[in-house]
């Protein structure tokens, strides 16, 4: 029998899946900074799952925190003057991901990676880069399919839930050792084609040795000025 004709929708007879973050982490010896999230999937009752296809969003709930007047110096491009927040501090979406969750029996638990970037020009980094301390509050939402057998052994498939989500708070700690081991004591800054050939040419011209040098000297005839 093909798969089309044995795979049929049955939400009422589908295991109910929850879901939670036992805990978070920096994934080592990756190429670019990783975050792990070890997300346990449970099946109410026990029921085996023959397998789920998940797919997970992350929304990083920014008025779920306090910010001291460093941090909201620091995140006024982003949410403007603090006087305004009350209309301008929102949710920042950060990251859609699908994960295949292997079969199980009761629960199981998957390790859900996130890749960060330092390009201060995503808004997610940009508002975890403001951050020295606390937490960051997190949303997880999550949607896709559930594979079961029916009783007399044929596949099932079914949608999740539209309501499954969790909430998270993600140490601020583990993110700034993440980046301070594959960026330490360095920021990334993108500029376009133009820009970048034109400090090249200044560079070059003046003999500076590195690209702090000439940024420094940038910076400081603009403000001797």
């Amino acid at each position: 029998m093909s798969l089309a004709t044995s795979v049929v929708p049955t939400p009422g007879r589908a295991p109910e899946l929850r879901f939670r973050v036992d805990g978070s982490g920096s994934l080592p010896f990756a190429a670019v900074p990783t975050l792990r999230f070890a997300l346990r999937v449970e099946a109410d009752g026990g029921e085996p799952v023959r397998s789920v296809l998940l797919d997970a969003q992350i929304q990083i709930a920014a008025r779920r925190r306090d910010y001291d007047p460093a941090a909201q110096e620091r995140l006024l491009e982003l949410f403007g003057a603090p006087e305004r927040w009350a209309s301008t501090l929102r949710t920042l979406p950060w990251l859609r991901t699908t994960l295949v969750v292997p079969p199980f029996t009761g629960s199981t638990v998957v390790e859900l990676l996130v890749p960060c970037t330092y390009d201060l020009e995503v808004t997610a980094s940009r508002y975890l880069a403001a951050l020295t301390d606390g937490v960051v509050p997190l949303e997880f939402l999550f949607s896709g399919s559930v594979f079961f057998s029916s009783e007399a052994g044929k596949l099932q498939i079914a949608r999740i839930a539209w309501d499954r989500e969790i909430d998270y708070e993600l140490p601020v700690a583990v993110w700034r050792e993440m980046m301070d081991r594959h960026f330490r004591g360095t920021a990334w800054l993108r500029v376009d084609a133009d820009r970048f050939g034109r400090l090249c040419a200044y560079k070059a011209r003046h003999a500076f040795a590195s690209w702090d040098a000439a940024i420094d000297s940038l910076l400081d005839g603009r403000e001797g000025a």
